[in-house]
Formats: structure tokens, C-alpha cells, sequence
């Protein structure tokens, strides 16, 4: 099975793996790839380290531009074999810094209507204490992806992802779990508040803080349905599909190995694996024993998930870049 069959039949498509391999090259070659085929494709980066726009030659933010379009044609029958139907493909570079500002004014406009007046500069403290805590920015960057998903299912074809390197990508997949757990938990606690509030009501003491916590027990109803769909979708495997992308090299094999379990153990299907940057066959000299190195580490690499479908990309003399490039380099992805 090649890697385009994996991408054509799904709505949702991840790309992670080691820093430095081509994940953010493989995304947006695949997504134009989808896009000239005739699909409606959004490219999201959620990678720190954006390199998005200057793949693409052009500013690319944390609003979505558009990165290419297809020409239009007048005449859908004129014999030149295309569906009368025009792709896209679109990008956007999450900013996490200020996907965690957006996200904790959210928390803070939702806290000051819920807590007493009395109350709002705590809020502020605990808000700026938690601007830098652990787990803070992930749970920012996951509302985005979760927006970037149904916004991507609504609006677009395909959504494809180009992740943060291996470890962080795993974090951010096992969120949606924790986070619904967590919520439950919470709602439990609001359950048996809910109930000493209703034996007041019953003895026919008005208990002020009802409506409160009835709409606290709104919005956290709402996140925890918003995080249990994002769970859906991220382990449905005929929507979602993650490809891992890795160098055939000693760090990048071993991470790629351990990604692929942790994304398995979540029950996020994994759909192949692209070898990037391969030495080419009978270049002799250096080359040739780079090779012989790196076959190696495939041979692990088959030991290991040598069930999944895999490509290999063959190191390029040049950079990557434009719509141009990118289309010379997903020739070798289909």
C-alpha cells in the first residue's frame, strides 16, 4: 500500500517524529499532493520551531492563509482530464505563546462571571502563576487542534498536521484522555454538590450559589464532550491517520519505534512510515557507507513495525522549497 492511499481516504492526517527529518517538507508535500487531486486541504503546524512559511516562500501565521490554489477552468469538459472541481490548500502556524494567552483570558473571563467579585484578583494570581506551569501550553495547543479538527471536518477535505518533535507529540496525543478523565472528575465533585443543593431546595432553603455551579457543570459538560469527540476522531482509523517520519539513523529509528508504541497503546492508528534523507544506491565512496549504516537501523526499524507501509525519500542535492519543489518531492511518496 503506498502512502497516498493511506492520505486519500482519510479526513485527518498527523505527521510526527524526531526534530529535523522532513516532517514539515512530507505534510505540506501530501497536502499538495490532496490539494491538486482536488481536495480542500488545511495544513496546520503546531511545531514550536514554525519552518511552514519559509517552506512556503511566503508569511504564514497564526490566522490561515492560503498556500496554493488550483486553476481555474472555465470548461470542465474540455479534455484536459480534470473534474471540473478546484483544490486548495490552506496553512496556518499555531503560536504558542499566544494560543496560551487566548486560552487563559478564556479560562479568566469564565472564572470572574462564575467567582465573586471579591475573588477576581485570585483569579488573576492563580492565572499568571499558571501561564508557566507544567502542562499549561499543551492543553492551549490542544484546543486549537481540537478547533483546527472541526473546523478541518466542517470546512475543508483534509486537515493534515505537522507536529512538535517525538516526545512532545506524544504528550499532546495521550491529552485528550487525561483531560476527559480529569473533567470527569470534576463533574463527579459538582454531582455531589449538586445533590446537598437539592436537599436544600427540597427543605425549602434557597441555596445562593446554585445557579453557579449549575453552570460550572455547563462548561465542564461542554469540555468534556469537546475532548471526548477529539478522542473519536484521533482513534477512528477510516477518519485519522498518523505517519511517522524519521531518518534511517540511529536516534531517529529508536524514537520513531517508541512513538509508534505510545501512538498504539492510545489506540491512534498509525498508517506508515517515510524514510527521509536516504543516501542514494551506488554513489560509492562516503555515500555508500552512510548506506550501509543505514540499512542497519532499517533492519531494526523492520524488526520492529515492519508491518506498516514505508517510503524512502532519497537525500536531495537542494532545499525544498515552493509549490514546485514540493510536488518533485511527493512524486516520491505516491
Amino acid at each position: 500500500m503506498l502512502l497516498t492511499d493511506v492520505v486519500r481516504g482519510r479526513r485527518v492526517l498527523f505527521l510526527g517524529g524526531k526534530g529535523g527529518v522532513g516532517k514539515t517538507t512530507t505534510a505540506s508535500a501530501l497536502a499538495l499532493a490532496q490539494a491538486q487531486a482536488g481536495r480542500r486541504v488545511l495544513v496546520v503546524s503546531t511545531d514550536p520551531a514554525h519552518n511552514l512559511g519559509h517552506l512556503w516562500q511566503r508569511d504564514v501565521g497564526d490566522a490561515v492563509v492560503p498556500l496554493w490554489r488550483a486553476e481555474v477552468r472555465s470548461d470542465p469538459s474540455d479534455g484536459t482530464g480534470t473534474s471540473g472541481r478546484a483544490g486548495l490548500l490552506d496553512g496556518v502556524e499555531i503560536d504558542p505563546r499566544r494560543t496560551t494567552d487566548a486560552h487563559l483570558a478564556q479560562v479568566g473571563s469564565t472564572l470572574r462571571r462564575l467567582m465573586p467579585d471579591h475573588l477576581a484578583k485570585e483569579v488573576d494570581r492563580h492565572l499568571d502563576l499558571a501561564r508557566d506551569a507544567p502542562g499549561t501550553h499543551e492543553a492551549a495547543v490542544l484546543e486549537r487542534i481540537a478547533d483546527a479538527v472541526e473546523t478541518g471536518l466542517a470546512d475543508y477535505d483534509l486537515v493534515v498536521f505537522d507536529t512538535a518533535p517525538s516526545g512532545h507529540t506524544a504528550r499532546l496525543m495521550a491529552l485528550p484522555e487525561t483531560m476527559s478523565a480529569w473533567t470527569e472528575g470534576l463533574l463527579r465533585r459538582r454531582d455531589r454538590a449538586d445533590k446537598f443543593s437539592g436537599a436544600l431546595s427540597g427543605l425549602g432553603v434557597r441555596d445562593p450559589k446554585a445557579e453557579r455551579d449549575s453552570e460550572i457543570r455547563r462548561t465542564l459538560l461542554r469540555r468534556r464532550e469537546r475532548f471526548e469527540r477529539l478522542r473519536s476522531v484521533l482513534t477512528d482509523p477510516e477518519t485519522t491517520s498518523f505517519l511517522l517520519v524519521l531518518a534511517a539513523e540511529r536516534l531517529p529509528v529508536l524514537e520513531t519505534v517508541e512513538l509508534a508504541g505510545t501512538l498504539r497503546k492510545l489506540g491512534v492508528p498509525v498508517g506508515g512510515l517515510v524514510v527521509n534523507k536516504r543516501s542514494p544506491d551506488g554513489a560509492g565512496g562516503l555515500l555508500a557507507a552512510r548506506r550501509a549504516h543505514e540499512d542497519e537501523w532499517l533492519a531494526v526499524l523492520d524488526a520492529e513495525l515492519g508491518d506498516l507501509p514505508r517510503v524512502e525519500c532519497e537525500l536531495l542535492p537542494g532545499e525544498v522549497t515552493g509549490a514546485a519543489g514540493l510536488e518533485q518531492f511527493g512524486a516520491a511518496l505516491r
